[in-house]
């Protein structure tokens, strides 16, 4: 068994898209209409890692988007070009929460998507398996 899809609410069906493909660069992999307003939408990588974007419907979603992991880092992101992928960010208006640190496993920069999630930005010091 392994992981398929993660969830992940934001208050647009579009606005996920245009962030997730537009500025991280992630494939869109699906967009289906399944009627009466909603969406399947699926974002990520051709290898793996692929978000579920769903638009929030009840009040309870709204209130969690921005919060789906309780204020801590729940997304990460890997980069082989960590200088390139942070410009793209920052021109793009994108938020980094402090500067840049290296650590035993790579880069990292922390910082929040328009909805308010926050994510790891890291280039690893050693090429995914």
């Amino acid at each position: 068994m392994k992981l398929a899809l993660t969830t992940l609410v934001v208050p647009d069906y579009d606005a996920g898209i245009a962030f997730f493909v537009d500025t991280l660069d992630f494939d869109l992999i699906e967009d289906s209409d399944l009627g009466s307003g909603k969406r399947w939408v699926v974002v990520g990588g051709a290898d793996g890692g692929r978000l579920l974007i769903a638009k929030a419907t009840t009040e309870t979603q709204t209130a969690a988007i921005g919060n789906q992991t309780g204020g801590r880092v729940g997304f990460f992101a890997h980069t082989d070009d960590f200088a390139g992928t942070q410009a793209r960010l920052v021109d793009a208006g994108i938020l980094l929460h402090a500067q840049p640190r290296h650590e035993s496993y790579g880069t990292v920069a922390v910082f929040s998507d328009p909805f308010g999630n926050r994510w790891d930005l890291i280039e690893p010091k050693e090429p995914a398996q």
